[in-house]
């Protein structure tokens, strides 16, 4: 895989170089200006200078994206294609607008869980909602829930399949974290805690916890390539829903394959997950965590 990390880290630092090099001629040329007589001519002040006040502002920012970029996993850095930092941040920050309108008594849509972070074993999301059979979807069980953005978000998910002639099958959503706990001790003891680990959550750090999360269909590797599995893939990100666990990303995720798992995290972060985090969902919510919790 092209490793594009450097040379997107190298733009970063030369925009940020550009940048006080601005400054420095708007500094410098102030200064002349001030110690010559206004009959002179000024040759710096002639000099183009490319919106110095907004420069100045985005300047830590590009010192920050470098930070955090560095702070990655190897495989992340390889995920990031070559581009313009400016470009990424303008991106980043339409990420960040669109969390500002989530719903401040709960967590993020962007909140990281994994292996490493977790959640308390009292978290519930606020005011879940019942998925039971409709016109919309069909259902596995009759004890399903979501959050209500994510709720919503099926219901137009549902709605665009149904268009296509396909009707979608939810099979497994919110999991209290008492429920995630029986769950993960059967499947112990079924087939060893070291294989366990590679496909089932501990308590307190399974997606499902965050009420975001649904698997569809089958839950089975073969689902993917059913009409339904096959339209998922293809369409899910317009309505915000993105794949957890891709094939070939167990040492990022934590887990093995799981063609059936989407979580949604709406429009806006899907598209910037796809352009340039390789459409790898981990890479971008690692990402935002590490930018959100950056300290100098």
């Amino acid at each position: 895989m092209r490793n594009y990390f450097a040379a997107f880290v190298c733009g970063a630092l030369v925009l940020l170089s550009v940048s006080c090099t601005q400054k420095q001629v708007v500094a410098t040329g102030n200064a002349a200006h001030a110690a010559t007589p206004s009959t002179a001519p000024v040759a710096l002040e002639q000099q183009p200078v490319t919106a110095p006040q907004q420069m100045t502002a985005i300047d830590p920012e590009v010192e920050k994206l470098g930070a955090v970029l560095s702070s990655l996993s190897e495989r992340a850095k390889e995920a990031i294609p070559n581009g313009d930092p400016k470009e990424f941040l303008v991106d980043l920050h339409a990420v960040l607008e669109v969390e500002k309108t989530f719903r401040s008594d709960d967590l993020s849509l962007y909140y990281l869980i994994d292996k490493k972070h977790s959640v308390s074993s009292e978290y519930e999301p606020k005011d879940l909602m019942p998925v039971k059979n409709n016109d919309l979807w069909n259902v596995s069980r009759n004890d399903l829930s979501l959050r209500p953005e994510a709720y919503h978000a099926l219901e137009e998910l549902s709605r665009a399949a149904l268009a296509d002639g396909i009707k979608l099958m939810v099979s497994s959503t919110y999991r209290s974290y008492s429920y995630q706990e029986r769950l993960f001790a059967r499947y112990v003891a079924q087939d060893g805690e070291e294989l366990a680990e590679r496909y089932s959550a501990r308590p307190g750090t399974s997606q499902h916890q965050l009420g975001v999360a649904v698997d569809f269909g089958s839950i089975t590797d073969d689902w993917g390539d059913t009409k339904m599995g096959k339209w998922v893939y293809n369409n899910a990100a317009q309505y915000g829903w993105s794949l957890s666990f891709p094939q070939g990303y167990e040492d990022v995720t934590g887990y093995m394959w799981e063609c059936w798992h989407f979580r949604y995290i709406g429009v806006e972060a899907c598209r910037f997950q796809k352009k340039w985090f390789g459409d790898i969902q981990q890479f971008m919510l690692e990402f935002l965590y590490a930018w959100e919790n950056y300290k100098e």
